[in-house]
């Protein structure tokens, strides 16, 4: 059995509300939900959250929830702490984790996610999308990614991958054991940048906004 993951949570510091928020004539979570459910491969959706307002909208959509506790929603635990109880509170075997801030990836992107993991489940234990960064990075004062003495085009710096968290997938026994949505082998699924758009913070959200007007509301 393989179910959609949404989590969702009140107290985001960032942007305020960021996944009811009015967002294109609709909100975020809305949006990623009514998405998912074209999706046909998917046996549910599971919204978490502590939030019990997100869940009376996830369950108005027809999803399933489950009351995340403060704890685990809280800024202080850590990210690892928070996938495991994630997963042991969704019940399936296969878990499609999709954040409501990556409006911009498309149904068909995700259907392609979805059967790349599955037919190459010998070689990888998950599938997380990525997104080519071309940017000259730096860190301690020196450059990470090219010569300063040899400085390329931009096009021509390696190819540094990026987890954009558009979407991911695992199985829900590794999702525990090893506290992450990424495996230990996992297919790197590369999408395109507007695909990759995530909202951390208002900049992001108003130009995600921008983007989604103009390219998915255009094509409904």
């Amino acid at each position: 059995m393989i179910k959609a993951l949404i989590p969702v949570r009140a107290g985001s510091v960032r942007v305020k509300n960021k996944n009811i928020r009015p967002f294109a004539g609709c909100n975020l979570l809305s949006i990623k939900i009514k998405q998912l459910k074209k999706i046909k491969s998917l046996d549910g959706i599971v919204v978490n959250s502590n939030s019990d307002e997100m869940l009376d909208i996830a369950k108005s959509l027809g999803a399933e929830t489950v009351k995340r506790s403060e704890y685990y929603a809280s800024n202080s635990v850590p990210m690892n702490e928070v996938y495991k109880d994630l997963a042991q509170n969704c019940e399936c075997d296969t878990i499609v984790f999709a954040d409501a801030t990556n409006p911009l990836i498309e149904d068909e992107t995700i259907n392609n996610c979805i059967n790349s993991y599955f037919m190459n489940i010998d070689k990888f234990d998950s599938l997380a999308t990525v997104n080519k960064v071309k940017l000259f990075m730096w860190f301690n004062n020196k450059p990470l990614n090219y010569d300063e003495n040899n400085k390329p085009k931009s096009q021509d710096l390696p190819d540094i991958l990026s987890l954009n968290h558009a979407l991911a997938i695992i199985p829900r026994n590794l999702m525990i054991l090893k506290k992450d949505i990424i495996g230990y082998r996992p297919n790197l699924y590369n999408i395109n940048e507007i695909e990759a758009i995530d909202i951390d913070n208002e900049i992001d959200f108003e130009f995600a906004e921008f983007m989604y007007k103009k390219y998915r509301m255009s094509e409904s």
